[in-house]
């Protein structure tokens, strides 16, 4: 079973290489790209499944390298559940940009980049996830990064040039700092093996290990956008290709918020900032939904949830205890299946359209019941409505926090409480603006509709454009996504068991010896 493990890896490498070459041969590329994704989510399900049941997580050491020196793989139940939800995302995704390419031809997603580059960002993304020391950890970030670099100034735009210009530039202060905690690391402990670095960074002095510690929580919370280093993205996604914003919406900052959670539990668990992490968590979930509330454009308002439902995820860190990380692996879930339907229903609503601005578009509803459904429970999934896997997500949170009851915990209680209902109003705000206002309506403008009057200064969206055609395996994917959430809800039960298991396996120390015996 473990020499399925490196395949997680080669074969979006090999996929990418594939697809590079034949270049000119869209349907070859297309089935490449498909199949590789799909054949990671089958590799990653069946790995989930043996790690659950056998209760041992599974490590490579490429190479055959003694396990501290060589580059080590490991896959427990944490690792294996985020590959598989990762690999059907990215999946649905690459059938929306099918959908798209077909009907628009190369202007937006050139199949000849597009293919190779998103298999890149994939295989990146999936390294990160199984990576079994630090340096291995930085080699998928840069991975993942390069590949964005490419995908966020697709079309080469003037507004994708200049936000793609400082989503690099962030990025790179942010893979400078990594690199400089791993040097720090390396000089402190002597090794990077995260198991290792784990038994051996308790024995410092309690101020070496917070500037450690401190170090890396700022270099990954620049990825997760967690406050006050959230600047960047609302300005920086939402100018990228829709299958762009989406899979970057989805995944990116869930790789931050996943080094994070493995440095909190397994790292630095000797070297608590719980009080901080809380206190950073309140701020990205309000200021975050205070800027979506702000919004007129679809895609910033979502870009601001993002921010603010990131700070749902430290929450739940921060509480430190197995039931509240145990949430906060299935908020991970929810959130990324979640925030990346609700970025593909905006495409379809700008190719409806021709806009993505609440102030322009109106009468949907008529014009497009289905997309009105597409929204629609996305929309109040991640507003937590009951019985939804957003409202499941939060209340486990809530009632992790009241188990500690301390008075800063209450107040992050009232304040996720908070964050939802101004989520679900900036929703269906834009839900009633778009699906149910009628065109006579729209024609009273800004300042005649009382409604909209007060996002008379925010941000304007794009140039309206023409409408254009909507191919069916654009709705199928969005709706095969909308299906995903349900399940969510539908299976709670089983999947929540599962992310119980995880938190409680997350905060048991792995050590070198038994990471080795896995990898022989």
């Amino acid at each position: 079973m473990s020499a399925l493990v490196p395949l997680i890896v080669m074969l979006p490498l090999l996929g990418a290489a594939v697809t590079l070459i034949f270049g000119r041969n869209a349907r070859l590329q297309i089935f490449v790209s498909a199949g590789t994704l799909a054949a990671v989510s089958i590799i990653a399900a069946v790995l989930l499944y043996a790690v659950d049941t056998g209760g041992q997580a599974f490590a490579v050491s490429v190479g055959g390298w003694p396990v501290p020196f060589g580059i080590v793989l490991y896959v427990d139940r944490f690792a294996a559940l985020l590959v598989v939800i990762s690999s059907i995302v990215l999946l649905a995704v690459l059938l929306f940009s099918i959908g798209q390419g077909s009907a628009d031809g190369a202007e937006e997603t050139p199949i000849s980049i597009f293919n190779p580059t998103y298999l890149i960002l994939a295989a990146g993304i999936f390294d990160a996830f199984i990576a079994g020391d630090l340096f291995n950890l930085y080699v998928g970030f840069e991975i993942l990064l390069v590949a964005s670099y490419v995908l966020i100034t697709l079309g080469s735009t003037e507004s994708r040039i200049r936000t793609g210009a400082v989503y690099i530039v962030v990025s790179l202060v942010s893979s400078i700092l990594f690199l400089a905690a791993i040097a720090m690391i390396y000089g402190a402990v002597g090794t990077v093996n995260m198991a290792q670095v784990a038994e051996r960074v308790a024995q410092l002095p309690q101020e070496t290990q917070l500037v450690l510690h401190l170090l890396l929580v700022v270099a990954f919370g620049i990825k997760a956008a967690i406050f006050p280093v959230s600047f960047w993205l609302p300005d920086s996604y939402p100018t990228a290709p829709a299958p762009v914003t989406a899979v970057f919406a989805g995944l990116l900052t869930k790789v931050g918020v996943y080094a994070l959670i493995r440095t909190e539990t397994q790292l630095f668990a000797s070297n608590s900032i719980d009080t901080l992490l809380l206190i950073v968590a309140l701020a990205t979930m309000v200021v975050g939904v205070l800027g979506a509330v702000a919004q007129a454009e679809l895609k910033r308002i979502l870009s601001f949830t993002l921010v603010s439902h990131v700070g749902y995820m430290i929450f739940g860190l921060a509480i430190a205890t197995e039931e509240a990380i145990g949430a906060t692996v299935y908020y991970i879930l929810h959130h990324i299946v979640v925030q990346t339907t609700l970025f593909l229903a905006v495409g379809l609503i700008e190719r409806k359209a021709g806009s993505t601005s609440i102030l322009r578009v109106n009468g949907l509803m008529k014009a497009a019941p289905l997309l009105a459904v597409l929204y629609f429970v996305p929309a109040i999934n991640l507003g937590g409505l009951p019985p939804f896997s957003g409202f499941i997500g939060k209340i486990a949170l809530f009632e992790s926090a009241a188990t500690v009851g301390t008075p800063l915990m209450i107040v992050l209680i009232f304040g996720g409480i908070l964050t939802s209902l101004l989520t679900l109003y900036a929703l269906m705000r834009a839900w009633n603006l778009a699906f149910w206002r009628e065109e006579d309506d729209a024609g009273e403008g800004v300042d005649g509709d009382r409604r909209i009057a007060y996002l008379g200064n925010a941000p304007a969206a794009d140039v309206q454009q023409e409408t254009r055609v909507i191919p069916s395996i654009m709705t199928v994917a969005t709706g095969g996504m909308v299906a995903v959430t349900l399940a969510l809800t539908i299976f709670a039960g089983p999947l929540y068991a599962l992310c119980d298991r995880i938190g409680s396996g997350l905060l048991q120390p792995v050590t070198l010896s038994q990471i080795d015996e896995e990898a022989g």
